[in-house]
């Protein structure tokens, strides 16, 4: 489903280089872990794969579903059904949720959609979330707790339908009970939608305890050091990034 072909990414600001040489392969239906220490580019990653005007690929490619999609903008990568669930989502005044997700859906199938079928499914969403039904008709994250913001982004992966879904530290934020309800909702949509593929970006394997992904890997200055399955998480988590060392062993998953 998505091919990262050596990339270098830079800050559009300062041209500073900030991921160098990534490549990643990620076939229809994995999941994906990416695990780094802080300032690492693990959210640079996420973010350039969306289209970020932030930040510049300067060299490699992207490519999704056979297409490559280094030239589009933000919103015609959404199209192609590609979600970034962000780790501090906009808060927009003025919008509602329900507009907001009904737009956005329109404008990916191009098609005016049914709204008795849309209340109905949106408030199902609400209800497996766990979620104060009134959120759906506040403006998009005002006021939100991070727990809520982050209830919300599942929310909008529920009725949305993506193919590639991103999460870029959707634990954070989350109590206990809450984060297993959010990885429950996951879950479901993947059991219902079995090729949709997933890139979970964290700092911590619990969440990889629920959505357990088919690899990990450690992401360290810019580049991916080493890849295993969940034991390497929970290996970094007892020892530490600093004791992880580099190996060479993308051919193992690629």
């Amino acid at each position: 489903m998505l091919e990262i072909k050596n990339i270098t990414v830079e800050a559009k600001e300062n041209h500073q280089k900030i991921i160098k040489d990534l490549s990643l392969t990620i076939k229809n239906g994995e999941i994906h872990a990416i695990m780094g220490p802080n300032g690492t580019g693990k959210s640079t990653l996420s973010k350039t794969i969306m289209g970020h005007p932030k930040y510049e690929l300067v060299d490699g490619d992207i490519i999704f579903n056979g297409e490559s999609i280094s030239q589009l903008t933000v919103d015609e990568r959404g199209k192609r059904k590609i979600f970034l669930a962000m780790q501090d989502p906009t808060e927009i005044e003025g919008v509602t949720n329900s507009e907001f997700i009904k737009t956005s859906i329109q404008e990916i199938s191009g098609e005016r959609i049914n709204y008795f079928n849309f209340i109905k499914e949106i408030e199902d969403s609400v209800e497996n979330l766990n979620f104060n039904k009134e959120m759906i008709h506040r403006s998009l994250n005002k006021g939100f707790s991070g727990g809520e913001k982050k209830k919300n982004e599942v929310l909008q992966i529920k009725m949305l339908k993506p193919k590639f879904i991103i999460l870029d530290e959707l634990d954070s934020g989350l109590d206990v009970d809450s984060l297993k309800i959010v990885c429950d909702n996951i879950c479901q949509y993947i059991e219902k939608y079995p090729e949709t593929s997933i890139l979970i970006i964290t700092h911590y394997p619990r969440i990889l305890k629920y959505l357990h992904p088919n690899y990990v890997h450690i992401m360290k200055d810019g580049k991916i050091i080493k890849t295993g399955d969940i034991s390497l998480a929970l290996e970094t988590e007892k020892v530490g990034y600093n004791s992880i060392n580099e190996v060479n062993e993308r051919k193992a998953y690629e």
